[in-house]
Parts: structure tokens; sequence; C-alpha cells
């Protein structure tokens, strides 16, 4: 423990420079005394540490020192390697980057951590897009992400699908989610979400801004979902379907809502079960059900029912009446996929949390 408390401490000042014993304790989730203590054995050891009194003052390495990565223990090593994403870096402009920083950290770690990092690239691969479902393209990506990096204000165009907008934003961050690149900029002193692919274009100003200090990137994009789930229409739908494509409701509904689905002890002449199921946006469940032809029957609420009605005399006007018409044991389940839908950002609009704390909404 001690020792993985001393590496933490090391390769923070290294990283961080100077830092406060309180910062440090804080960080460790520890007391002031015990950093003062492991600086002390740090220092024992031969680590060029050293402390500067004053109310600027603090824990610093000498300048220009420099630890090889010997301290990582093997999980440690094979983890760091596990998280690089190479699709994602070269998405951005970093794939030669990402790497050359990876052949130097197999370069300094000790040979038998560089011979199982090297492993876990040959046995493990990421594939994150769905199934049938090829990765949205957004062409101004790396012009947002340089503007990111560089904190610098753009001016951008936005398809928000009905019309194109101009807005002028201090972009602080991108996001992937489910394959889809978003990013969270402040506009009008508040953090927004666009989605990437619907940037038409991006002219970088001359200007940087000032990133707020209590804006946390991974927080506010949890707090943004979070938030925007738990504010989605939800309603009640009863239904019975053939047990045999139960498969395709969750193709059509998802495993959460079908695992929290109510099994209704209803008798049922063709033994079907009879199922209440709660679903987001009911208003397009019925687009949803058509997925299950005739294997399924809504039983309520009276308005979804109408509408299956109604689209389905929609198709059958669009296409005509065949004869003799297919009974729905004619028709072969469909092949389930792994498609989800996306329901950040789909109409185009930009999404807000609210302003940033006081203090906070004015910069930049």
């Amino acid at each position: 423990m001690r020792a993985s408390r001393l590496l933490s401490i090391l390769l923070m000042l290294q990283t961080r420079g100077q830092l406060t014993a309180g910062q440090l304790a804080e960080e460790l989730e520890v007391s002031i005394r015990t950093v003062y203590r492991d600086i002390e054995a740090l220092s024992e050891a031969g680590v060029p540490v050293y402390t500067e009194r004053g109310p600027h003052g603090g824990i610093r390495l000498v300048d220009g020192y420099r630890t090889r990565l010997t301290g990582l223990t093997a999980d440690e090593a094979e983890t760091l390697f596990l998280s690089g994403l190479p699709g994602t870096a070269a998405e951005l402009g970093l794939g030669t980057v990402v790497a050359a920083a990876r052949l130097k950290v197999l370069a300094a770690l000790p040979p038998e951590l560089r011979s199982r990092a090297s492993r876990l690239g040959q046995r493990f691969h990421l594939d994150a897009p769905g199934w049938f479902h090829t990765p949205e393209a957004a062409p101004q990506l790396q012009a947002l992400a340089t503007a990111v990096w560089e904190d610098r204000i753009v001016r951008i165009r936005y398809d928000r699908g009905d019309r194109s907008v101009e807005r002028e934003l201090s972009p602080l961050g991108l996001v992937i989610k489910g394959g889809v690149w978003y990013m969270v900029g402040l506009s009008e002193g508040e953090p927004r979400t666009y989605r990437a692919s619907r940037v038409v274009d991006v002219t970088p100003t001359d200007q940087r801004f000032d990133r707020p200090d209590e804006f946390d990137l991974a927080a506010y994009w949890s707090e943004t979902t979070a938030a925007f789930e738990a504010q989605a229409e939800r309603g009640t739908i009863e239904l019975r379907i053939d047990p045999e494509y139960m498969g395709r409701l969750v193709d059509a509904f998802g495993v959460e809502v079908v695992g929290r689905a109510e099994r209704l002890d209803v008798p049922d002449a063709d033994g079907w079960s009879h199922l209440r199921i709660t679903v987001e946006w009911p208003q397009d469940a019925h687009a949803r059900m058509l997925r299950l032809s005739g294997h399924a029957e809504v039983l309520g609420p009276q308005e979804v029912r109408e509408r299956l009605i109604a689209s389905a005399l929609s198709v059958l006007a669009r296409y005509g009446t065949p004869l003799p018409l297919p009974s729905a044991t004619d028709v072969a389940p469909a092949r389930r996929t792994a498609a989800s839908a996306d329901p950040m950002a789909d109409d185009g609009a930009e999404r807000s949390a609210g302003p940033l704390p006081v203090g906070v909404a004015g910069a930049g």
C-alpha cells in the first residue's frame, strides 16, 4: 500500500509540478503527517524532492527530474494498454500520436511488464459500433478537437434539421457515446451539447478563453444524460405475444424494458404471453410494435392500437392489398440486430443542463 502511495506522489509531482501537503493528502485520502513521512521516505530513497515554506510554498521535484515507469504493477501495465482506443484517437487526428506514445511507454517498461502489455493488444479488441451500423461521419471533428485542445473560441454553422444556425462557442470537450461524437461548448455562458455530425462549418477565431476551473466534462455528461433520460416521457402498454417472438420484442424495445415487464396471469386461447411494459416515448410505440407483425397484439391503451391500425392501413394504401394475404405464421422472424436509437440531439436541438456554478458562467 505504501509503495503504491509513494509512486503516486512521485508521479503527481512529476506531472503537476508543485503541490501542497494538503493537496496531496486530499488526493491520497491520508493525513498531512503521513504525506510528510512519505516525502521523507522518497528523499531517503534518492528522489530529489524538496519543500518550500511560505504562502506560495509547497512540495516539488528538482526541475528536469523524470522517473521511468518501473513502479507499474503487471495489472496496471495491462490496463494502460487496454484503455487505448486507436480508432477513436484516429477520428480525432491523433492516431500516430497515440501509436508513438504506446511505443514509448513500452520502451520504458521493464521486460516482464512489456511482454504482458504487448500480449493484451493481441488478445482483446474493442469494436464499439453496433451491428449493421456505420460510424456517423463528422467532417468537422478534427477542427473541433483542435479548438478544444487550444481553448480557442470558434464560430460554427449548425444544422438543426429544419434550418442552419450560427453560434460562437467556447469548446470545452468532446464525448463519444454509442459511436456518435458530441461537442460540449459554452454558449452565452451556459454549457450546451452539440452533435458533431451536424456541425457544418468551423471557423477558428483569434480569441482564446479561460476554461472554467469548476467544469468537469465527465460529471457534466453524466448529469445531463441522466437528466435527459429522467425527463423522457413514459407510458405503459399491455400486450399479448407469441412466446417464440420474445426476441423480436427485445429488439424493438430493448433488454431493460422487456426485463422489467410485468407478466400477467391471463388465460389465452393461443397460448400467448400477456405482458405490461413501461416504455419511453409511448407515442412512438406503435412503430416499434410493427416490427412484430402479427406475432403480437397491443391490448391497450386504445390510442396505441389506433396508431397501429392507421399505420397498417397506410402501408396497404401504398402497396395495395395483395391476395391472398399472408398469415402471421408465414412471415419469417426478422434477424436480430443490436442497433439502438440515439436519444441525444436527434432533433438537432442544443441541450443544456443549465448555467455553471456562480462565478463560472461568465468565463470565456
